[in-house]
């Protein structure tokens, strides 16, 4: 019964929500409008980590696998006849991490274990379909 209890708490101490609920990767869509612009999403040391024609759905890592090491994107689309556009993605903190903890102990999942993996973070937005314009349009 001791052990029982030890291993629960044990499990309880060294795991933390984001991890248990969260992954380490998230689905994107890319799109525009006109579709059928290529795309080429560039990590945050510039390189390439997923290309294509749009519409379509790209999986991003959401963790550098260091200590709070969330990643961050950048998508870059063009077309021939319009102008090219480069947009960010943001990761932030979901409720799972923020939130999720407090029921198991807290700061175990808060600073040791959750921040090694890219559970507790969401990429946002998680499907990009901005409006490109044609060369020479003029904004109304």
């Amino acid at each position: 019964m001791k052990r029982l209890l030890l291993a629960l708490a044990a499990a309880s101490l060294l795991s933390g929500c984001a991890t248990i609920v969260g992954s380490e990767t998230q689905s994107v869509r890319i799109d525009s409008i006109p579709q059928g612009a290529t795309f080429v999403v560039q990590d945050e040391t510039g390189r390439a980590v997923a290309e294509g024609i749009t519409p379509k759905t790209v999986v991003l890592e959401k963790s550098t696998g260091r200590y709070f090491g969330k990643k961050s994107y950048q998508v870059m689309m063009e077309r021939p006849g319009y102008v090219p556009l480069t947009l960010p993605l943001k990761e932030k903190a979901n409720l799972w991490y923020i939130l999720g903890n407090i029921p198991l102990g807290g700061f175990p999942g808060w600073l040791l274990v959750d921040p090694f993996y890219g559970g507790m973070y969401n990429i946002e937005p998680a499907v990009v379909q901005p409006v490109i314009n044609r060369v020479g349009a003029r904004a109304g």
